[in-house]
């Protein structure tokens, strides 16, 4: 295609989308389904006027998944209930870590067993379609920051902690194939990618994110009354957490994550200090002179402006629109030969068995009702994660007989997914709600 051919297409893609979205929420699917169902017409499946090639273009395809899942892990965190309760994110955390590795195990034993793939290229697998995405799946996770709902809770956090989790079973299967060291016995591989990648992670987000919060406060509610740019600075937080990581090996898309987790949270208590402060603002006085309840409290926090708050919606659109470009390149990439029986078992695998078994697992000690369980145990979507640890594998020398294999695995894992999570979510979460 050309280049005008491509500004026609998604311009009129999101003409199309906008004028007709009070028709489309009241359909039963997602807007991923279309972007994909075009993306098929115009690809090899069907009219054949565009092709996209992951292994040629795969260093193009990490570089875009990358943005988008850093963005979308950044709009996951800001959406975090306030105050930060251990007994809340006991289940999630669960989630990112037991049954990640359970997960991951079951589909590289599948993989190895079933489907003859070498252990390394299993585990590698494993680790690609393990985690769940943040960024396909916007209709079961928390819509907003005030979203109290524990199911959407729980599956946005999970889905931002597990793409940094699944890093150390990326590393671990490119060890395994002679592409990492693993060390002795894998101990480098334990006490490297798994313990100081995750610790670091954690403290740099948890430390930058506070640290904007606290400046950005101070700013805005010192002597001057300095008007600051919240889109920028979500911006500029998302490149020098990442950044850092990089530089200090350790996973940044966790960091991201708990990065913007830690300035909201931050930014609330600073607000509600500033609310108890008394005459600290001809707002904060009307506030706590006229009502003394914890929700018109929470309300008057809620409305104080804060990076987090001021930059979400525009990573919530840089976000879609990054959504429409990569689900029309994955229907791109698909030819009618790539769907064969052993792709389609093995999502079908990762599907009804590797994610429910691996969900009823972690959540074992928890409290979680069974009903929930179950509704976790199903969508666990995979989409543009997915696809960002497969092209960096591919960039980190992956041989060409197993990328392919893996591409085609992965690509259609994601399809059936798109479609499957797609046409069921609407109705089970309604169904779920009204229960």
């Amino acid at each position: 295609m050309t280049h005008a051919q491509w500004f026609l297409l998604v311009g009129g893609l999101l003409l199309a989308m906008g004028l007709t979205s009070s028709v489309l929420k009241r359909l039963p699917i997602t807007p991923a389904i279309i972007y994909l169902a075009v993306g098929i017409l115009i690809g090899p499946s069907g009219l054949n006027v565009f092709h996209f090639n992951p292994l040629k273009d795969s260093a193009l395809l990490e570089a875009l998944t990358e943005v988008v899942v850093l963005i979308s892990l950044f709009s996951a965190g800001v959406k975090m209930p306030v105050p930060f309760k251990i007994s809340r994110w006991r289940a999630p955390i669960m989630l990112a870590t037991v049954s990640m590795a359970v997960s991951v195990g079951l589909v590289a034993a599948f993989a190895y067993f079933v489907m003859d793939l070498p252990l390394g290229a299993g585990v590698l697998l494993g680790a690609i379609l393990a985690p769940t995405d943040p960024v396909l799946a916007t209709d079961v996770q928390s819509r907003h920051p005030g979203d109290r709902d524990r199911l959407r809770f729980t599956l946005t956090a999970e889905a931002g902690m597990n793409d940094g989790s699944a890093f150390p079973f990326v590393m671990l299967g490119l060890g395994l194939l002679g592409l990492h060291d693993l060390g002795d016995d894998g101990l480098h591989w334990f006490w490297v990618d798994v313990i100081w990648a995750t610790v670091a992670a954690i403290a740099i987000g948890v430390a930058s994110g506070a640290a904007l919060a606290w400046a950005s406060f101070k700013l805005r509610n010192g002597p001057n009354r300095h008007e600051l740019m919240d889109d920028f600075l979500g911006l500029g937080l998302i490149g020098v957490v990442y950044g850092l990581c990089v530089v200090a090996y350790a996973w940044g898309f966790l960091a991201v994550f708990f990065a913007a987790v830690a300035l909201r949270q931050t930014e609330l208590r600073l607000n509600g200090m500033l609310l108890h402060r008394p005459l600290a603002s001809e707002h904060a006085h009307r506030v706590s002179a006229g009502s003394t309840e914890h929700s018109t409290h929470g309300a008057a926090m809620e409305s104080l402006p804060t990076v987090s708050g001021g930059s979400l919606v525009f990573k919530e659109h840089l976000e879609r629109l990054s959504e429409v470009i990569l689900i029309l390149l994955v229907g791109g990439t698909l030819f009618q030969n790539s769907w064969n029986w052993r792709v389609v078992v093995m999502a079908m695998f990762l599907f009804i068995v590797a994610r429910p078994l691996s969900v009823m697992i972690g959540l074992l000690a928890s409290r979680t009702a069974w009903r929930a369980r179950g509704m976790m145990g199903w969508f666990g979507v995979r989409g543009i994660g997915s696809l960002y640890y497969l092209m960096y594998a591919i960039q980190h020398g992956l041989p060409q007989s197993t990328a392919l294999t893996l591409i085609q695995f992965t690509l259609i894992a994601v399809t059936l997914s798109i479609i499957v999570h797609g046409v069921s979510v609407k109705p089970m979460m309604n169904r779920f709600a009204q229960r």
